[in-house]
């Protein structure tokens, strides 16, 4: 049986479950401050804590959206280690995606990846469907919710 094969029957038999919990992360306002001059949005409520404190409802400073979203790769790295023949992983897309709740400067982030859907795509690669979830400690609203794709590459 191929590494593929051995891959996608171990998967399968974990499709509805939680695949993996990732280490929490604080999103500061240095990182928000170093993603705005990255994505050239520096918007007001992501950089003037001071002014979004006095007028927004949030009470300081807020992450970008993309910012939280763009954790995803470090969330995924906490959780998933490489399968038996894998040679890479890629990102594949997102299906469905939903930001639920700002995130505040000096929050605390994790994400939890729910396995929806395994399929060999060619003879050496599977298409992952995760459910992933971006809670923000001490929220029972997480940040997002997205359904995310990616691509296990197998060498044989």
């Amino acid at each position: 049986m191929s590494s593929l094969a051995d891959a996608l029957k171990h998967s399968e038999s974990l499709i509805g479950t939680e695949v993996g919990v990732s280490n929490w992360i604080t999103v500061d306002q240095k990182m928000i401050d170093d993603f705005a001059k990255t994505t050239f949005d520096e918007q007001w409520i992501h950089v003037d804590p001071e002014r979004a404190a006095a007028e927004t409802p949030f009470g300081g400073a807020i992450a970008h959206g993309f910012l939280t979203l763009s954790l995803a790769s470090r969330f995924a790295y906490d959780c998933f280690a490489m399968m038996p023949g894998q040679v890479m992983g890629i990102n594949y897309g997102m299906n469905k995606l939903r930001f639920l709740k700002p995130v505040v400067a000096g929050s605390r982030l994790r994400g939890r990846f729910t396995l929806q859907d395994v399929k060999a795509r060619s003879a050496n690669d599977m298409l992952r469907t995760n459910i992933l979830t971006i809670e923000i400690e001490g929220s029972e609203t997480p940040a997002l919710v997205a359904e995310w794709l990616g691509l296990a590459i197998f060498k044989d």
